[in-house]
């Protein structure tokens, strides 16, 4: 099963998990630099998190794709951000 799009190849189901993966370890890297260089880390992560998961938002929005392509690729980011982002913040202090 795959993702097309009209004028790219269509993306295998097993590149999403991949890049789920990569970017949460992105997201725990982040993390860990803001427990030593934040005040407040928990607060600061989630900001931090939202606004990338927004900006993730964009190339789903400009995509040479149907509307139904589009809902789904911003659907999986913003299901995948519902799953890591409170899963990290919640090992970070207050």
């Amino acid at each position: 099963m795959s993702v097309s799009t009209s004028a790219q190849p269509p993306i295998p189901v097993a590149g999403f998990g991949v890049l789920t993966a990569f970017f949460s370890l992105i997201g725990v890297v982040i993390a860990a630099l803001l427990s030593r260089l934040a005040r407040r880390p928990r607060r600061t992560f989630v900001r931090t998190t939202v606004v990338l998961t927004v900006l993730s938002l964009v190339p789903d929005v400009v995509v040479d794709a149907g509307p139904a392509t589009k809902a789904l690729l911003m659907l999986t980011h913003l299901v995948a951000a519902a799953i890591v982002i409170p899963a990290v913040a919640r090992r970070l202090a207050a």
